[in-house]
C-alpha cells in the first residue's frame, strides 16, 4: 500500500516508522557506570569511540552514555524496566549486588509495601538507582492495556518470559477444565489465544 500523501505530496507522518531505539542516560563517571550496567547483564554493545552501549535482555530500546554525550545532569534520568514477574527480577538485582527497594503496588492513596493483591498489571513495582541516581523503576506487566499491542504483533522476546506466560496460561487453564469439568484435549490452541490475548489486552478466553 502507498503511504498517504497530502495535496503537496508529502507523506503522512502516520505512515512514517520511528522507532525508538536508543536513550542518553547522563552519568558522572563512565567507567563507574560501565561496570554498574555490565553488572546488569546487559549487553554491551559495539559503538563508535566516546560511546558505551547497553541493551537489557529482551529490550529493542538500549541506553547511551559517555563524556559529552547530553548536557543533562549526571542522576536526572528516570526510566521503566518492563517485567513479568517483579518479585524474581528483584531478586536478581540483589544476588548481582544491586541495592533494589522492596517490591510495592500503586493503592488508592499512593504506594503500599507488597505485591498488589490481585495481582493487577501495571500495580506492582521496585525501583533501583545506578551509582549517579539515575532511576530504575521495574514494573511488573501481564496483560497490557487494550490497544497497546496488536495481536498480530505479539511476542516473547526471551525464554523467561515465555516461560512465564506458559505457567499463567496452565493455571488460567486448569480452572477453566474445573469450570468445564472435562479435560480439553485442545489446550495447545487454548494456551496460544490466552497468552496472545493477555499481551495484546485483548478478552481472555474463558
Amino acid at each position: 500500500m502507498s503511504p498517504r500523501t497530502d495535496t503537496s505530496g508529502t507523506p503522512d507522518i502516520r505512515d512514517v516508522d520511528l522507532k525508538l531505539e536508543v536513550v542518553v542516560i547522563p552519568v558522572s563517571d563512565v567507567d563507574r557506570a560501565k561496570e554498574f550496567y555490565g553488572r546488569l547483564g546487559w549487553r554491551l554493545d559495539k559503538t563508535p569511540p566516546g560511546i558505551v552501549q547497553f541493551t537489557p535482555q529482551g529490550s529493542d530500546c538500549s541506553v547511551q552514555f559517555g563524556a559529552n554525550l547530553t548536557s543533562a545532569a549526571p542522576g536526572s534520568a528516570k526510566a521503566y524496566l518492563i517485567v513479568s514477574d517483579v518479585e524474581a527480577a528483584r531478586k536478581a538485582l540483589v544476588a548481582a549486588g544491586v541495592e533494589a527497594s522492596e517490591v510495592f503496588h500503586i493503592g488508592p492513596e499512593g504506594p503500599v509495601d507488597g505485591l498488589d493483591p490481585e495481582r493487577r498489571s501495571y500495580r506492582s513495582r521496585a525501583t533501583f538507582s545506578d551509582p549517579d541516581g539515575n532511576n530504575w523503576l521495574l514494573q511488573e506487566i501481564t496483560t497490557r492495556l487494550p490497544g497497546r499491542v496488536a495481536a498480530a504483533a505479539t511476542s516473547f522476546t526471551s525464554a523467561s518470559d515465555l516461560a512465564s506466560a506458559l505457567r499463567r496460561a496452565a493455571a488460567a487453564h486448569g480452572e477453566h477444565e474445573k469450570r468445564t469439568g472435562q479435560t480439553d484435549p485442545n489446550w495447545p490452541d487454548w494456551y496460544a489465544e490466552y497468552m496472545v490475548s493477555e499481551q495484546s489486552g485483548a478478552e481472555l478466553p474463558k
